[in-house]
């Protein structure tokens, strides 16, 4: 379970995006189009968030979390490990969720 420098935020936002862009199979310009970027800067606006450059906005964060089929924490997870569990409870169906809140908070037996 490796740990990204938290003194480094862009970084680890950064990297987390370009994750999930690649785990979506999306080049930069779809992207970028995908969440209503001009096709003029859709290329290059991911490339900078890709990079650290540059970092969205809250409500473009939330557009392009969308778009990429993650949670928006997921930009901010400070694991790998809690970065997995962050996709999988995300794309869980509702009854699996409620099971792994519940084995979570200890409500089930072990």
């Amino acid at each position: 379970m490796r740990k990204v420098d938290a003194e480094h935020p862009n970084e680890l936002w950064a990297k987390r995006f370009k994750e999930a862009r690649l785990a979506a199979g999306l080049s930069q310009r779809q992207l970028g189009l995908d969440v209503g970027l001009d096709d003029f800067v859709a290329s290059t606006r991911i490339n900078r968030y890709e990079l650290g450059v540059h970092r969205a906005d809250y409500p473009m964060e939330v557009r392009l979390a969308k778009a990429l089929g993650v949670p928006a924490a997921y930009f901010y997870a400070e694991t790998d490990d809690l970065a997995k569990l962050l996709i999988a409870f995300h794309r869980a169906p509702k009854a699996a969720r409620k099971l792994a809140m519940a084995a979570l908070a200890g409500d089930v037996a072990g």
